[in-house]
């Protein structure tokens, strides 16, 4: 993300995404990471998805892309 910015979940919502942040409050030798994930697909069942595809050599987000039926 760009520097000074938060991470929203709408950013990543349906998705199998990620967005991190990094913050160093006021010049402090602390690193804050910030996280957000959509976890109707970043869940166990996503991993086992990605996985399978993996394992069957499909690209690692078929099946991934489509929005979930119940957010």
């Amino acid at each position: 993300m760009p520097a000074g910015s938060l991470p929203d979940t709408k950013s990543v919502r349906g998705s199998n995404f990620v967005r991190l942040a990094l913050h160093r409050p006021q010049g402090r030798n602390t690193l804050v990471i910030l996280s957000v994930i959509d976890n109707l697909v970043k869940g166990a069942a996503g991993q086992a998805v990605q996985a399978m595809n993996i394992a069957f050599g499909l690209p690692e987000n078929t099946g991934l892309k489509q929005l979930p039926l119940c957010p």
